[in-house]
């Protein structure tokens, strides 16, 4: 193992309710995505995912939740377009804040762990 896969070692955070609903990383980059350019399309393809696959997680997060996350308007004279709810907002810091404090909880063990690994 090199030096530098030594020194960057992924922390994956994800929820999981049940087997098919769960919480993680990339649901959070594509709500952040869809926040920063008003589109479920736009936000699908920064993470190179196809609008298909971008509605599909939005319409599962809008489902899991009692809340939507996100809110759509169908194409029209002003185009169609997306915007990230309060709630959905509220889920990014919740979630991205959990994160932060899970890495800055595990930090020396993950450390010792690194520290272990064989060359």
């Amino acid at each position: 193992m090199s030096a530098a896969s030594k020194t960057a070692p992924k922390l994956i955070f994800r929820l999981q309710f049940d087997q098919d609903n769960r919480i993680g990383r990339g649901k959070i980059q594509l709500l952040s995505h869809i926040r920063e350019t008003g589109s479920i399309s736009a936000g699908g393809r920064a993470m190179d995912m196809s609008y298909r696959r971008a509605w599909l997680l939005v319409d599962e997060m809008n489902r899991l939740f009692k809340q939507p996350v996100v809110e759509s308007q169908r194409g029209g004279k002003q185009g169609g377009g997306a915007v990230v709810t309060p709630f959905g907002e509220a889920l990014i810091a919740h979630y991205q804040a959990m994160e932060e404090k899970a890495r800055a909880a595990l930090s020396n063990d993950i450390g010792w762990i690194v520290a272990n690994l064989a060359d």
